[in-house]
């Protein structure tokens, strides 16, 4: 249950898709003077040093954001969502480059107000030691709780918030293929709870029924309740295993993943539309690299 680290993963390319998403999402959250409160379900360590031993391993970061940071001069610009991604990271690496990245809990406090909350959920006990210390530099005070605990069992415990604004990002491992159906039951509480609230669910899309099904039913589910949705996609390689020369096979790696939103910014839509292809683009591993984006409700 507690072997998926996320720290081998940092700034990869589903890192890229759903760190956009979440600041574009922000953005415009936090227009409104009202407070607003971010839940993160599973936040995992918080920031991340993309040159130490944990990503240093994968090297996924690689064909992720440092792919953003080594474009060239003169080189087309980013279109608006992935420049403000861009920057955001940018701001964590004050001395150039991408050595350390921001994961969602640290790009999220680092855009709230005064007025605002974080609420974080860590059960993995070495990430949420790290969260813990992470968070400790910050002297955040009370605007950030950190809680070990279960965020699919304990997150509406703060919804609705007072101010009656929140944003929640549900952001599992989904190591074991129960997290999947643990999505929706979450999601269909939360939305009972909540009505009004945005939520924003990653998934990884990989050969799986469970993976596949995922965005189905929750665009059922928004459906049913009669709340806006937006669905988008990135694959930036093929999900063959492929097998070598020497006839050993090899599996890809994440080939894709997927962000669904139930009631998103209704700028969103055309903030990915425009993003989209120049992230399949740039972060592409092979030719079967596409996005997709796709809107109702």
């Amino acid at each position: 249950m507690f072997s998926y680290r996320h720290a081998f993963h940092a700034g990869n390319h589903a890192d890229v898709l759903k760190h956009t998403v979440l600041i574009a999402t922000l953005d415009y959250l936090l227009e409104k003077d009202a407070a607003l409160t971010v839940v993160d379900t599973h936040a995992g360590a918080g920031l991340y040093r993309l040159d130490g031993d944990y990503a240093g391993t994968s090297g996924e970061a690689v064909d992720g954001v440092q792919r953003l940071f080594a474009r060239p001069d003169g080189a087309t610009p980013l279109t608006d969502a992935l420049a403000r991604y861009v920057e955001v990271v940018r701001d964590f690496n004050p001395k150039g480059g991408a050595r350390i990245y921001p994961g969602s809990p640290f790009i999220t406090h680092h855009l709230l107000r005064d007025q605002d909350k974080l609420k974080l959920f860590e059960l993995h006990p070495t990430d949420a030691r790290s969260l813990d210390a992470n968070i400790a530099q910050l002297d955040a005070g009370r605007q950030i709780a950190v809680l070990r605990e279960d965020g699919f069992g304990s997150t509406t415990k703060f919804l609705p918030p007072p101010s009656r604004r929140a944003l929640v990002l549900c952001d599992p491992s989904y190591e074991i293929k129960s997290d999947y159906a643990r999505v929706l039951d979450f999601v269909t509480g939360a939305l009972k709870r909540f009505a009004t609230g945005t939520y924003a669910i990653w998934y990884p899309i990989i050969p799986r029924p469970e993976a596949h099904d995922l965005p189905r039913r929750l665009k059922t589910l928004a459906t049913k309740a009669a709340k806006p949705w937006l669905h988008a996609t990135l694959t930036v390689k093929s999900s063959k295993i492929v097998t070598d020369s020497s006839g050993a096979k090899h599996r890809p790696g994440l080939p894709a993943s997927g962000m669904f939103l139930i009631n998103p910014p209704y700028t969103l839509k055309a903030q990915l539309q425009a993003a989209l292809p120049q992230m399949a683009e740039l972060l592409a591993q092979d030719r079967n690299a596409a996005f997709s984006v796709d809107s109702g409700g």
